[in-house]
């Protein structure tokens, strides 16, 4: 499709997206509590939204030149 967005991920960032997902999930349902991600799982996750923002035609900053 045309406004498909389509994102490859490596193994290991799928598998931290899916244990974030899950748990805000659970979190919404049943207030159970979201575990603080390491620092190498927020790296790559926020590498993820950084190219997901980027695929989506957003900026990462007023100064974002790497599009």
């Amino acid at each position: 499709m045309r406004d498909d967005i389509v994102l490859r991920l490596d193994r290991t960032t799928a598998e931290d997206l899916h244990v974030l997902l899950y748990e805000a999930g659970e979190h919404i349902a049943a207030g159970a509590a979201i575990n603080p991600p390491t620092a190498e799982e927020a790296e790559r996750l926020g590498t993820l939204l950084r190219d997901l923002g980027h695929a989506l035609g957003r900026r990462c900053s007023p100064y974002c030149d790497h599009l």
